[in-house]
């Protein structure tokens, strides 16, 4: 029998597929067709609230593309034509694809032909004609924006009306190395913010927790509408901000030190965020 897919069962391999896995999304709100560039689990940070198990530094492997076509073009036609949604038992009110997200095990702009994956992900749902009704995203930590095969992705992602979602949890060194543990400096992330508004519809996408019972403390929340107000200033144009918070356990050492935060906190954020002039919604 098939699993219940809901917003808390992010399982990759839960149609046993190497690349193409789906995933009812909070932030999406409905059916997300992820792929994953990472299957080999490995990544160039490590975020203390993963749920990749088995997680490790690196980055993507080779793609096998004559592959990802195959699951892509097969999963979609079950999607759109099978009996998916019923084996799956997902909710009547979810059953929409939102978009198909590049995200999956690892930072997916590793990947070494980053470009091209975008352009056959876009040609095979423009095809069955899943573009451009629903959204083509990108999840990434942006650290790597500034090499030129992942600027030709974002370009080539801009072509199909799709956005990036930039991960930025913390605007301070010490939040960063925390949360992160990303050896990129914040200025080289804001660095890469740009280039990527300027390439791509952008949003951020910022993960807040409860960090040993600490909260979100006024050093965090000041550092990052100061970088807000310095990215504004210097003409970056964000589609959003999204805030959100832990929905699963992580997999990482840090787990047991990590809580919700409280929907008010996040709402309140949202709100100081707001009268910077961006919009800002909470999950």
């Amino acid at each position: 029998m098939a699993s219940t897919l809901t917003a808390s069962n992010h399982s990759r391999d839960v149609v046993g597929l190497k690349y193409v896995y789906p995933v009812v999304s909070r932030r999406a709100g409905g059916l997300s067709i992820g792929i994953n560039f990472n299957p080999n689990n490995a990544c160039n940070w490590r975020c203390i609230y993963c749920q990749v198990p088995g997680l490790k530094v690196g980055t993507a492997p080779k793609m096998d593309f004559q592959l990802l076509e195959q699951e892509l073009r097969c999963f979609l036609d079950d999607v759109l034509n099978g009996d998916f949604y019923q084996r799956f038992q997902v909710d009547e009110d979810k059953r929409i694809i939102k978009d198909i997200a590049i995200s999956g095990n690892g930072e997916p702009t590793s990947l070494k032909d980053f470009d091209k994956a975008v352009a056959l992900i876009g040609e095979v749902a423009t095809e069955v004609g899943i573009l451009p009704q629903s959204k083509f995203v990108l999840i990434t930590n942006g650290s790597l924006m500034h090499r030129p095969n992942v600027q030709g992705g974002l370009k080539k992602l801009q072509e199909y009306g799709g956005e990036v979602w930039f991960k930025l949890d913390s605007a301070t060194e010490e939040g960063r190395a925390l949360t992160n543990n990303a050896g990129q400096s914040c200025q080289a992330s804001v660095d890469n913010l740009l280039i990527s508004a300027k390439l791509c519809s952008t949003k951020l996408q910022t993960c807040l927790l409860d960090y040993n019972k600490q909260g979100l403390s006024l050093k965090e929340k000041n550092a990052f509408l100061d970088l807000l107000r310095d990215i504004k200033a210097k003409g970056c144009v964000l589609k959003g901000v999204m805030l959100y918070t832990i929905a699963r356990q992580s997999l990482q050492p840090e787990a047991d030190r990590l809580q919700r935060l409280s929907l008010e906190a996040l709402n309140a954020f949202a709100d100081e965020i707001r009268l910077l002039g961006f919009d800002v919604s909470v999950c």
